[in-house]
């Protein structure tokens, strides 16, 4: 799965364009510096970090990326974030 443009990540922010917000600064360059080293684990936590301080489809935007890099990388936290996922309603539980 190829990673979302730089654009993506500022279409989708919960803080509105020109907003003064030193700590969605620090975590969406933090979020292109992992990128642009392909550094996976990173990116799971960045990503779920991202998701905590979003509302609504910003939120899950930024969970459906952390728990695709999970998968991917096969790491241990893929199951918290597809529970987070269905928790948020933008996933359904796996079937039994």
């Amino acid at each position: 799965m190829s990673a979302p443009a730089p654009q993506a990540l500022a279409a989708v922010a919960a803080v509105p364009p020109g907003a003064a917000d030193p700590a969605r600064a620090a975590l969406d360059a933090a979020l292109l510096a992992a990128h642009a080293k392909d550094d996976r684990p990173a990116l799971i936590g960045l990503y779920a970090e991202a998701a905590e301080t979003a509302t609504g489809t910003a939120a899950a935007f930024y969970l459906t990326h952390a728990f695709v890099f999970a998968l991917e990388a096969g790491d241990a936290r893929a199951p918290v974030l597809k529970a987070r996922l269905v928790a948020l309603g933008a996933d359904v539980p796996d079937a039994p």
